[in-house]
């Protein structure tokens, strides 16, 4: 999984990063609300891990910003000192996933960013056949056809295809279609290009009207419209 902590306390950040590190998950870490606004808007994880008292933005602004106007689903653990009902109330309200009282043991926090991942992700009930204008993708039989056509395409190509048409008309960033094709391993810098190279090629040869766009500084979309 990728998670982000947002956590201006250095030695409990160092500590959360550590073990999450050495249970095989990647990490980015901010140290103020800011900060971590910043990231949390820009980049796709998997889960976060938010303090409510922090520097610049506190958490449950963060929170409720990620929601109402960056629109992010992304599972959110808020991990504080604050017990009391009412800040517990003040979160899930606000979209928080889950809400933790300092101090938790580092395994506990693992297995709760894993339960949530996964319940999310079991509960995205995902389509059979995927369609976006004449392009259909049925899942079930790995079959992709433009129209009457056919088309034939790679494992990795497959992959990226799928996560661009569940995520249609909206943009999916470099990151997200790297982690989809690779995992956390991505061979090389440029090989996401080649692959969406031969992707567009394969979809949109021949075609009157493009599906696959390139949106610069941003990632890439399928989508009808310009």
């Amino acid at each position: 999984m990728s998670i982000l902590i947002i956590e201006d306390n250095a030695q409990l950040a160092a500590n959360l990063y550590d073990y999450l590190v050495a249970c095989g998950h990647t990490l980015d870490a901010a140290p103020d609300g800011l900060s971590g606004l910043h990231l949390a808007s820009s980049k796709d994880y998997d889960a976060i891990l938010l303090d409510w008292n922090l520097p610049r933005l506190n958490g449950l602004t963060v929170l409720r910003r990620l929601r109402q106007e960056a629109k992010k689903k992304v599972p959110i653990i808020m991990l504080t000192a604050r017990d009391q009902l009412a800040d517990k109330l003040d979160g899930f309200e606000s979209g928080l996933d889950d809400y933790l009282v300092k101090p938790v043991a580092l395994p506990e926090i693992e297995v709760r960013l894993r339960a949530l991942v996964a319940r999310l992700r079991q509960s995205a009930a995902p389509e059979d056949v995927l369609a976006v204008g004449d392009l259909h993708f049925d899942i079930r039989k790995v079959q992709v056809r433009r129209g009457e056509r056919v088309i034939a395409l790679t494992r990795i190509g497959r992959r990226l295809l799928e996560l661009l048409m569940r995520e249609s008309p909206h943009i999916v960033s470099r990151e997200r279609l790297e982690r989809a094709a690779w995992g956390d391993m991505v061979p090389g810098a440029d090989l996401l290009r080649s692959h969406m190279h031969v992707l567009r090629r394969s979809i949109d040869l021949g075609s009157e009207k493009p599906l696959l766009r390139t949106v610069s500084g941003a990632g890439y979309r399928i989508c009808e419209d310009e």
